[in-house]
């Protein structure tokens, strides 16, 4: 009974011990697997570095707030600039490798200060509105990466859109500095206001190596074709100023100019087609009894009357927009912006993102030489088409104007089809607004009228009267870079063609004579066939559906071993 009690009264104790270590240990065990995994969360979820957690906001992170960093008076200098880069030579395309995205990744560097070895800044206004503006929109896209290792651009934070607050010298030695610059190979710099008095040089003055330039005023001098990128010289009314979207047609003015400080050869120019149209021609000039401010740049005025700008933009058809000191002009976003056809006078310049944009659809390019021929162009126009390049205008501004996020976002898209050609965008998708459809195919009657870049072939297609497919031909042979002219021959002389740029009808053409008419000639093309058939001993003609002719007249061969040497413009 004894030990029976003994043991009785000792087991009751020992049990509940041995679960109080367990559930310790247990509970303990519990704990460590729980922070393992929220701290594996926190690496997986939170930005892995001071630099992909920098805010780029002026609200929360400001040039004032960044790291100090004196440049030495012996740093290097990059070189000027490459005039011959290209994709292939000046751009390390194997850094972008494959994606299943097909997308670019961009590395935004840490924001930092510059200054020389005194402490002046390189820059007189630090890190602007704008570049934080495209900064931003920029670390919140698909393109960004705060990985360094995974980055196939690079962007600098200092600022260098506006040369006239730069240090040339300085400038360049901090992009120097920059830990990935490896002679600017893969860096992306923006700039919309370069040169400087009295030159006013068409691209950045700061030497940059071969660094890609998305600029704002590239002439063909300056302008690296496939390489550097044109983008418009942003207006900051675009976020002050709204503008409802207006129904395109008639306008009260059918001209309007409203840009200062315009050269005084033009101005009188256009004073002189003001005398010959009348109140067709409205000509606008600064206001000299308003005082200098911010006001004043959204007045316009014309013998005493004041307008307000942008507004007044919209009660005219054509816009003028003519060269200034520098070649590209904010006034161009402001006239895209109102839905009015700009009419740009501006020799040499490259239009911005011209690389994918189709200009005539949105504009009327006109040498400046024959601005006194104006009026008489515009006038030669058809209806129709103003309306469709008015709303086009307007899109353009929309989709690639609007603000520095579509201005950024465009350049890296344009460069990201350059490096993925086979997931690149369409002409389509980038010309087309998205509720311009026709049927099932886009009509081709408008199709890009961008020059080529050398003389090329003239097509000739036949049809009788199969519009669609039609369409889709032409559609196709337009993609081909060496097709210099296309013929349309209508055979329906019954019907008429589509509406489109030319046509012409040949007096001499009926429709009693035609081949397909005759009524034996099905039966006396089978005997033919037949024919040839028995003497071969077997039928040797497949069906096909594909066609290619050779075209060798551009290439660099003897002349005996080209098919067709004639080819070439009807």
């Amino acid at each position: 009974m004894y030990a029976s009690g003994k043991y009785s009264s000792r087991g009751p104790a020992l049990i509940p011990r041995m679960k109080t270590k367990h559930r310790i240990y247990y509970i303990t065990l519990f704990s460590v697997v729980l922070l393992g995994l929220i701290a594996t969360g926190m690496f997986q979820f939170w930005p892995h570095s001071i630099e992909s957690a920098a805010d780029w906001t002026l609200d929360k992170r400001s040039v004032h707030d960044a790291p100090l960093v004196h440049l030495p008076v012996s740093s290097p200098i990059p070189e000027r600039g490459d005039l011959s880069c290209r994709m292939h030579t000046c751009f390390d395309v194997y850094r972008c490798g494959y994606n299943p995205k097909n997308k670019i990744k961009v590395y935004i560097y840490p924001l930092q200060k510059f200054v020389d070895e005194l402490g002046v800044p390189i820059s007189s206004t630090g890190l602007s509105r704008e570049y934080n503006d495209l900064l931003s929109a920029i670390s919140d896209s698909d393109f960004y990466t705060d990985d360094v290792t995974r980055a196939c651009l690079f962007i600098p934070s200092t600022d260098v859109l506006n040369q006239n607050s730069l240090r040339i010298r300085e400038t360049a030695q901090a992009l120097a500095m920059l830990p990935r610059w490896d002679k600017g190979m893969n860096h992306l710099l923006f700039n919309m206001l370069p040169g400087g008095p009295p030159d006013y040089n068409t691209a950045l003055d700061v030497p940059r190596d071969r660094a890609l330039l998305a600029g704002g005023g590239f002439s063909t001098w300056t302008y690296r074709q496939g390489y550097d990128v044109s983008i418009p010289v942003y207006s900051p009314l675009s976020a002050d100023v709204e503008l409802p979207e207006r129904q395109p047609g008639p306008r009260r003015y059918f001209i309007l100019s409203s840009q200062t400080a315009i050269h005084r050869e033009y101005r009188a120019e256009l004073e002189r087609l003001k005398e010959e149209n009348g109140e067709a021609l409205l000509l606008l000039d600064k206001c000299s009894n308003l005082s200098q401010g911010a006001a004043s740049a959204r007045k316009r005025c014309c013998k005493g009357q004041v307008y307000d700008y942008p507004h007044i933009l919209q009660e005219s058809s054509f816009c003028v927009v003519l060269r200034g000191a520098r070649l590209g002009q904010a006034a161009l976003s402001d006239v895209l912006q109102a839905g009015c056809v700009p009419v740009i006078l501006a020799d040499s310049y490259i239009l911005p993102f011209s690389e994918v944009l189709d200009w005539k659809r949105a504009s009327v390019v006109i040498p400046e030489e024959k601005l006194s021929e104006m009026y008489t162009i515009l006038k030669n126009i058809p209806h129709r088409q103003v309306e469709e390049m008015q709303r086009q205008a307007r899109w353009f501004w929309e989709a690639y104007f609007s603000s520095m996020k579509a201005i950024g976002l465009t350049t890296l898209q344009i460069i990201n089809d350059r490096i993925y050609p086979y997931a690149a965008r369409t002409y389509e998708q980038w010309n087309n607004p998205p509720v311009v459809k026709w049927s099932s195919v886009n009509s081709p009657l408008f199709l890009p009228l961008i020059p080529p870049r050398a003389p090329g072939f003239t097509a000739v297609v036949l049809t009788y009267d199969r519009v669609e497919s039609l369409f889709r031909v032409i559609t196709e042979i337009s993609k081909v870079p060496s097709l210099a002219k296309l013929l349309v021959v209508w055979n329906n002389q019954n019907k008429s063609p589509p509406e489109g740029e030319k046509k012409f009808k040949c007096p001499e053409c009926t429709a009693i004579d035609g081949l397909s008419l005759d009524q034996t000639h099905m039966v006396e093309r089978s005997e033919c066939i037949n024919k040839f058939a028995s003497v071969f001993g077997t039928m040797p003609l497949k069906v096909v559906e594909h066609r290619a002719d050779p075209v060798l007249y551009k290439d660099d061969f003897p002349e005996k071993l080209k098919s067709f040497p004639n080819i070439g413009s009807l």
